[in-house]
């Protein structure tokens, strides 16, 4: 019998160090960060955390790493983004002997694929391994749309537990929950449809800005499924400007930079990603810097 997962789930970001090594220190300062506030899960090496720059064995070693530190107390799941079959087999494969409780598969990086290729790939990485599967749907940044029906079709499969909805379409949620009922749990990907998603059934909150807000995410997430819906709106709110940062091509710049500020991470990405800088920089840390000056009191009543 597979979980049935639910809450927040962040999509964590990769440390690195100056020099573009890998700093395992600072992602288990961050992992244990998350895991005080309160969230419910844990993604590693999704597009936050780089996956494009790594080579298989450092996804192993995060993965591993992230297991570890863990300890149990909540599931790590493992993005998978290959760019063939063969290599996203081989992947899940050792992400399972690394002891990840589950897998984020997105279909395959690079090729379109078409509705036919795009099952044959994701039953393919399904017969690799005994894991639950989140699938991925997010063809606005990658192109191959998993679409409703295809999901029904893809029900058949037990291993296919949940899905991260990330078409920018909040319409979505509804049109998946008409096409396979409760099959799956559904999880909105996109930080800044995250309440809406929330209000016509969603389940969880795959997340960004989570990394350096957890309290505030977990709170909002909190407040929608309690049916606080003033209590969601305010804190929505303030937090819209930050959460905007993730529907961005630098969203991996823009988080780490707002992590930064927080005291909980650095700056630094693997190239051919670059830190931001200049304008550009100033830019988004004006809107951090602003948002932190206002920011809530959650141990202040809030409105209820």
């Amino acid at each position: 019998m597979f979980p049935k997962w639910q809450g927040v789930f962040p999509a964590i970001t990769t440390k690195f160090s100056a020099d573009g090594s890998l700093d395992f220190q600072a992602f288990a300062t961050h992992l244990q960060f998350l895991v005080d506030h309160g969230v419910d899960g844990l993604i590693t090496l999704g597009t936050l955390g780089e996956h494009s720059v790594l080579n298989q064995d450092e996804k192993i070693d995060i993965v591993r790493a992230a297991v570890n530190e863990a300890a149990g107390r909540l599931p790590i799941l493992a993005c998978v983004a290959e760019t063939t079959t063969a290599a996203a087999c081989r992947f899940v494969q050792r992400a399972q002997e690394a002891g990840a409780d589950g897998l984020m598969v997105l279909p395959p990086m690079l090729y379109q694929s078409d509705p036919r290729e795009t099952e044959a790939y994701l039953r393919s990485v399904a017969d690799a391994c005994n894991l639950p599967i989140m699938l991925y749907n997010n063809p606005v940044a990658y192109g191959v749309d998993i679409t409703p029906a295809m999901f029904a079709k893809l029900a058949d499969e037990p291993q296919f537990v949940a899905i991260k909805e990330s078409s920018d379409d909040v319409r979505r949620v509804t049109d998946l929950r008409n096409a396979v009922g409760d099959r799956y749990q559904i999880f909105c990907g996109v930080d800044n449809l995250a309440l809406e998603s929330l209000a016509v059934g969603a389940d969880g909150w795959v997340a960004g800005l989570v990394t350096a807000f957890p309290r505030e995410t977990v709170a909002i997430y909190q407040a929608a499924r309690q049916g606080e819906w003033d209590k969601a709106r305010s804190l929505y709110q303030w937090f819209m400007p930050l959460l905007h940062l993730d529907v961005s091509t630098k969203l991996v710049q823009n988080i780490k930079l707002a992590e930064t500020l927080v005291g909980i991470g650095n700056e630094n990405v693997r190239a051919p990603r670059l830190p931001l800088a200049g304008a550009e920089r100033e830019e988004v840390l004006a809107i951090i810097e602003e948002r932190l000056r206002c920011r809530p009191d959650l141990n202040a009543e809030m409105p209820a």
